[in-house]
């Protein structure tokens, strides 16, 4: 399965850098930017700290979908 994030997106919505998100859930600017590639899936108190930092839900952010390639 792939994850799939409209982080930038909402980032965006809320005029935050990726450093400036970091900065609020406690993680480093590298971090933002593995999620957004959806090179790295988030724990769950992670990406509730995102949602909540988002003003979103963890659903209307993070979707896995399927990857042929790798299922």
């Amino acid at each position: 399965m792939k994850l799939v994030t409209r982080m930038r997106e909402y980032r965006a919505k809320k005029g935050l850098t990726q450093k400036q998100l970091a900065d609020i859930v406690g993680v480093r600017r590298e971090t933002i930017i593995y999620l957004e590639g959806g090179r790295y899936n988030p724990s769950l108190a992670l990406a509730y700290r995102i949602a909540k930092a988002l003003d979103a839900s963890i659903e209307e952010l993070f979707d896995f979908i399927e990857d042929p390639e790798k299922d």
